[in-house]
């Protein structure tokens, strides 16, 4: 009887029997197959992305806290070079939800491996650098492509994995996303100091380059959408409100919030906001298309993620300078104290995620936050009453706050939206994200305002716990339903 198989896959026993065999020219494309399609391949794509979630991540602190060392190196100045690390952020936010929505036409596995390319060019670049100016154009222009690797790789994580397990994938992706930093810095300050800044990013390169290829040959493509056209109206709208309000946050404590041109950047994002609104409700193919935003799930969770990062992150800087002014503790003693908060996050958010997938996201999410909100109220008697050990107490538990949460509220606004959506709906709560770390970033400190008085700082911590706690009441708007849903599926299974 005639085979139906292509020759190179038929071959004959000694019985005279056909027998399925592959040729050796086609024996690596074979293998390739069955690695990219077994029982493992959801785990294996969990590493390759994370591969590159620490290639890309470690470098984010070292770069930060080696500003004068590089100021010095390129003649220029601390604070011009600020802009090396708001840049990016900058960048980030103009391109994510064009990548992201891109991903979702053309394919996240395309989109995620030239987005790396292009931030292994940039890695390149930024060790090269022969200038302050020049230092702050290439981290810039290389984060536009970079701002596809984000939307991309959740989407793939999301597209290999059920939903009921989503939430673990999630945390394994919070322990890298947090103590990537965490080792940078530990690993990366000692070399900094012994060979300068630029062996970070020589050494980034063929780091990158390897989760590349690991990136090429484990992702398979994730099904694509018909072509359609890209909302750039939708796009550019909404680009603006998000520059207009990260950079008034960022100049604001600068130039001063009533400074006329601040001023037209905060009332100028509400406006380019309303018009993104008035763009999508007309769109045929919206970029971010509004009916997400009147699922509570999607609305909730972002709200819950804006919170939480405010506080974590206004806490995190305002930190440093508390246990600096009111405790004495030298620049070296105070970046290992500071280490410990995302630490304790990288360590907490693979069993929160193993967790919320036996109680619920909605309960870790719950959790996570009225712990943040617990953390900012030990930070505040912590500075009013000069007590370290609270300090520390503080640090601990709000990276166990993030850990108990993130995974849980990132898989929440994954499991609200199709397949096919993705990755608009990842550079959407990541873009949240960045605006809540910018705001709590500049506005506590800001409240703090650089005085070595307990009570600034008591008053920081409560703000950015009153704002943690906002995000408990969105995280408790957060329904049930889709966890109860899933055990009947796995009762009936």
């Amino acid at each position: 009887m005639a085979s139906a198989r292509p020759p190179e896959f038929v071959g004959e026993a000694p019985g005279g029997d056909e027998v399925p065999v592959v040729g050796w020219p086609f024996l690596f494309e074979h293998r390739l197959r069955r690695f990219r399609t077994g029982d493992r391949a959801p785990w294996l794509v969990l590493v390759a992305v994370l591969t590159g979630l620490f290639a890309t991540g470690f470098s984010i602190t070292i770069l930060a806290v080696s500003l004068p060392k590089v100021a010095s190196d390129l003649h220029s100045s601390p604070e011009d070079l600020t802009w090396v690390v708001t840049g990016p952020l900058l960048g980030l936010a103009l391109m994510m939800p064009l990548m992201g929505k891109i991903g979702d036409t053309r394919g996240h596995r395309r989109v995620y491996l030239l987005g790396f390319a292009g931030f292994t060019i940039g890695a390149a670049g930024t060790a090269l650098a022969w200038s302050g100016p020049a230092l702050i154009a290439i981290r810039t222009i290389g984060s536009l492509p970079g701002a596809a690797i984000g939307p991309a790789s959740m989407a793939l994580i999301m597209q290999a994995f059920p939903e009921e397990d989503r939430v673990k994938a999630m945390g394994w992706w919070s322990l890298v996303g947090a103590g990537a930093p965490v080792m940078g810095l530990v690993v990366g300050g000692p070399v900094v100091a012994a060979l300068g800044w630029r062996v970070i990013f020589i050494a980034q390169v063929p780091l990158s380059l390897a989760a590349l290829g690991l990136a090429y040959f484990v992702l398979r493509e994730t099904p694509r959408r018909e072509r359609e056209p890209l909302d750039l109206a939708g796009a550019g709208t909404l680009a603006g409100a998000t520059v207009s309000a990260l950079l008034a946050l960022t100049i604001g404590a600068r130039l001063g919030y009533d400074s006329p041109v601040v001023v037209a950047m905060f009332v100028s994002a509400p406006l380019l906001l309303w018009w993104f609104v008035r763009i999508e409700g007309r769109a045929e193919q919206p970029l971010l298309p509004l009916r997400f935003f009147r699922t509570r799930n999607f609305s909730a969770s972002l709200a819950a993620q804006f919170c939480a990062n405010f506080a974590y992150m206004g806490g995190f800087i305002v930190t440093p300078l508390l246990v600096q002014s009111r405790f004495g503790f030298t620049v070296a003693a105070t970046s290992w104290a500071m280490a410990c908060r995302p630490l304790t996050f990288s360590i907490s958010a693979p069993g929160s995620g193993y967790l919320a997938s036996r109680v619920g996201e909605r309960r870790a999410g719950l959790t996570g936050t009225s712990l943040l909100v617990l953390s900012m109220v030990i930070f505040a008697i912590a500075s009013a009453t000069d007590t370290v050990g609270l300090v520390f107490a503080g640090l601990a538990l709000s990276g166990l706050a993030m850990g108990a949460s993130m995974p849980s509220l990132v898989t929440i606004v994954a499991n609200t939206v199709d397949a096919g959506d993705l990755g608009v709906a990842n550079a959407a709560q990541q873009m949240v994200g960045q605006i809540g770390t910018v705001a709590g970033i500049q506005l506590l400190s800001t409240i703090q305002g650089g005085s070595a008085d307990g009570l600034p700082f008591a008053v920081a911590y409560l703000i950015g716990g009153t704002v943690a706690a906002v995000g408990v009441v969105a995280a408790g708007f957060i329904s049930r339903r889709a966890r109860v849903a899933r055990l009947m599926v796995a009762e009936a299974a």
